[in-house]
Formats: C-alpha cells, sequence, structure tokens
C-alpha cells in the first residue's frame, strides 16, 4: 500500500509496482548501468505517474517512453543527399510516426559510419536504447560482425544469404519486374536501365529488368544502362548525353523518382515527348511524384508498413526477443509518365 498518512511515494511502493527489488529501483532511478534499459524505463514511469519527488541529482532523461531509438544513415551507395533526399525524409517520417505511436523518442544522427570501428564505437556511445541504420550501403559483411556482440540495431536493406543481423526492406527484384513489364506490355523494345546496378538493393532491381527483357526476346543493350546519381541534374545530363549520341529508346526505369525526375526534364528539353515518345517509371513513389507535370508513373514502397516493423522489431530486440527479416510488397501506381 502506499504511504497514506503522509501522501507521499515511497521507493517501496514504487518497487512492488514495478515487481523489482527497492535496491533496483534505487540504481534505475539514479540510471545505473547495472539496470537495463527496459526495466528503467518501467520504474522512471511508474515514478513519474505516481509523482514521485526526485532528487536534483537524479537523471533528467526519465520520459517514460518505451525506449529512445537512433535514425543513423550510412554512407549510401550514389545517394549523395542522404537528409536532403526526400525518400529519405520520407522513411525517416515513416518511423518517426511509428516511433510515436508506440512511445517511443526518436534522435537523428548526423553521424556516418564507415567502417567496423565506426560502427562499435557508435554502438558503445550513442544515447539511445537501439540504433535503425537507413541502408545497408557497403556495411553488410561490418553488420554482420557487429550482430556478434550486439543485436540492438536494425537495418533498412535486403536480407541477404548467410545474414546475421535483422531487415527490414522492400521487395526490390519484384519491384524491378513490375516497373519494367510495365513498359513491356505499353509496347516499348528500346528500354533504358537509369541508376546504380552496384549495392544490393539497385542490383536487384537491374537484374529484375533484365529478367523482363530476356522473358520478352528483347536484347539489352549495354548502351542503354546509364550509371547515374541519385540527382535530378545527373539524370538529365545522362538522358541528353544518349541523344546526344544518337542512341534510340522508347522507354526507361529509373531506380529512383529522384533520377526519373531528372530524365524526364531532360527529354523534354530535347524536344521529347513524355509519355508519346518515351514512357517513364520511377521507383519510391514519394510525395513529389504525383505532383510532377507529367505526374510520375512509380514503385511504391509501403513505407508505413516498414517504419512500424522496424519500430517494433527494434523495441524486441531491446527486449532481447528474438526479430527475423521481413520485406515489405511493392505496387506498380500508373500515372500520366507511362499510362496504359
Amino acid at each position: 500500500m502506499m504511504d497514506t498518512i503522509s501522501g507521499k511515494v515511497r521507493l517501496e511502493d514504487i518497487a512492488r509496482i514495478a515487481g523489482v527489488s527497492v535496491a533496483t529501483v534505487s540504481r534505475a532511478l539514479n540510471d545505473s548501468p547495472a539496470v537495463n534499459r527496459v526495466t528503467k524505463r518501467r520504474v522512471w514511469k511508474i515514478a513519474r505517474d505516481h509523482n514521485y519527488v526526485l532528487n536534483q541529482d537524479m537523471p533528467m532523461s526519465m520520459s517514460g517512453s518505451q525506449a529512445t531509438i537512433a535514425i543513423v544513415i550510412p554512407p549510401p551507395h550514389g545517394r549523395e543527399g542522404r537528409f536532403s533526399d526526400p525518400f529519405y525524409q520520407e522513411l525517416i517520417s515513416a518511423v518517426g510516426e511509428a516511433a510515436r505511436d508506440m512511445g517511443c523518442d526518436l534522435l537523428l544522427s548526423h553521424l556516418t559510419p564507415r567502417s567496423q570501428n565506426d560502427l562499435a564505437t557508435l554502438m558503445a556511445n550513442i544515447k539511445a536504447d537501439g540504433v535503425i541504420f537507413l541502408g545497408q550501403s557497403y556495411l553488410h559483411d561490418r553488420f554482420n560482425h557487429l550482430a556478434n556482440s550486439t543485436n540492438k540495431f536494425i537495418v533498412w536493406g535486403q536480407e541477404i544469404p548467410g545474414q546475421k543481423y535483422c531487415t527490414v526492406g522492400s521487395n526490390n527484384l519484384q519491384g524491378g519486374t513490375r516497373a519494367t513489364s510495365h513498359l513491356v506490355r505499353l509496347g516499348r523494345k528500346r528500354i533504358a536501365y537509369f541508376g546504380e546496378t552496384e549495392g544490393v538493393e539497385m542490383k536487384l532491381r537491374y537484374q529484375g529488368y533484365l529478367n523482363v527483357l530476356s522473358e520478352n526476346d528483347l536484347a539489352p543493350d549495354p548502351r542503354l544502362v546509364v550509371s547515374t546519381h541519385f540527382e535530378i541534374a545527373s539524370a538529365e545530363a545522362a538522358v541528353l548525353n544518349l541523344i546526344n549520341k544518337g542512341i534510340k529508346f522508347d522507354g526507361l526505369f529509373a531506380c529512383s523518382d529522384i533520377i526519373a525526375f531528372g530524365a524526364i526534364r531532360g527529354l523534354m528539353r530535347a524536344g521529347l515527348r513524355v509519355p508519346e515518345d518515351v514512357s517513364v517509371v520511377g521507383y519510391d513513389n514519394i510525395t513529389l511524384a504525383s505532383l510532377t507535370h507529367p505526374s510520375l508513373t512509380t514503385i511504391s514502397q509501403d513505407l508505413a508498413r516498414a517504419g512500424k516493423l522496424m519500430v517494433s522489431k527494434l523495441i524486441g530486440s531491446i527486449s532481447n526477443d528474438e526479430s527475423h527479416s521481413e520485406i515489405v510488397s511493392t505496387e506498380l501506381v500508373v500515372r500520366e509518365s507511362c499510362g496504359g
């Protein structure tokens, strides 16, 4: 029972409610590393809910949230902007909404780990219960090594054979297949691929493109596979370069919406019509895709579901539950740039 005479909540009261010892409550309220984060936050929330009077030297981080999650973006393949990239902004928003719904605080880290030592140092020093890495980049082997010492991280990316860590990602092979198949259904015979062909996710989008060409007896032309940064100016210049060289194409699959925007701009500068002369399909379905002219046909990734999965799996790993990788489906969204 509470101390009804004084009306004050005692350590013993908090311990009874939390189902832990008085010593554990004392350590938790002093943010001792001897108490795990899940127990600390349960004790902190009980203390806050019952108006327990804290000493002035006790920690100020007793928000009562279920966990604090940090978002880290490794150096990505081809995506130079990172925080300025609209896709990352929407993915961060999806994680943020999920974190809020699940009662978690969110930190956005400026750190960009590049080595095994960077990852280990980050995990040891970051002020969060767990980390969501937005992208595998070239860190797959390093993430595998990190998983030997901690499971308190989730990666947005593709599941790879022999993987020891948990990922949540979209079905990139399916997405590349659906984008290219739509162009073929519209009768396009000379289909260009714009974007990266390296990196786990981009490689699968490219493989989907190649598979569809093969299945429809369309010989791949290496001149139509154009390495393009995830930048409007880069894609615009790449389209104009193809046209100036006299290389003909009537369809274009861009492995991101940003690349598709640049490609369309280049086509229009060259006096070509979209979709009459060249049909264009993007990838990501960022908000701007429905607002451009022509509006962009694209591949949608279910970022809302992905955000919920990443947050829930990370909370599970913080509680030492086993988390399994998961893939979310992709969908073709047909708009003006490639109708039909």
